[in-house]
């Protein structure tokens, strides 16, 4: 508050003082005396003298830590084997691995049968089926389903074609990664389980 205003508020509080002992309230004069003590008062004295004590201090900021440089690598090893290329690329071609590359392949274009969604060691032979004179198995898959069997149907996740069906087995040939990038045919069989 401004000076002006306060005392414009004392003017007005006196004049007040005066009317009120004329009609005998003491009571309300008292009462107006502390209100006009407040207003005389601004109550910011302690802010100012905060504001004026933040004012006189000087900051102080701490310096960068002093960083470390990296030492330099060069790497200096041009004539040894690139990490990035792959073995297959420093196989030296001999007869035996040129045939292997380019002997057996699974044939990935052909549909899949419904058994060759499972490992082999999965599926159980469960029997044979004779009907007109052709000889078939009967494969029992992890899903409870009973499958019939022939030569040339393919079973296993390893490309695996069944050769024969007797009376106690499969025999089948699967085609698997060699390992150098190629791949190499193996025999395999399904036999009957003996029931207990």
């Amino acid at each position: 508050m401004s000076a002006s205003t306060v005392s414009g508020l004392a003017k007005m509080a006196v004049a007040s003082i005066k009317t009120m002992l004329k009609c005998g309230q003491i009571g309300v004069v008292v009462l107006l005396g502390a209100t006009l003590m407040a207003c005389s008062d601004s109550g910011i004295g302690d802010l100012e003298s905060f504001v004026a004590e933040t004012k006189m201090k000087k900051g102080a900021v701490e310096p960068l830590p002093e960083f470390k440089t990296a030492e330099t690598y060069k790497y200096s090893a041009n004539s040894l084997r690139d990490p990035f290329s792959t073995f297959r690329s420093e196989v030296k071609t001999t007869a035996k691995t040129q045939s292997m590359v380019e002997g057996v392949r699974p044939n990935v274009n052909r549909r899949k049968e419904v058994l060759e969604n499972f490992p082999l060691d999965a599926l159980k032979m469960i029997g044979t089926l004779e009907f007109n004179q052709q000889v078939w198995g009967l494969v029992k898959a992890p899903d409870g389903i009973i499958y019939r069997v022939r030569p040339d149907n393919h079973l296993g996740q390893n490309y695996g074609k069944i050769s024969r069906v007797l009376e106690a087995k499969l025999l089948l040939s699967e085609i698997v990664p060699d390992g150098l990038g190629g791949w190499e045919e193996r025999q395999a069989s399904l036999s009957v389980d003996e029931i207990k």
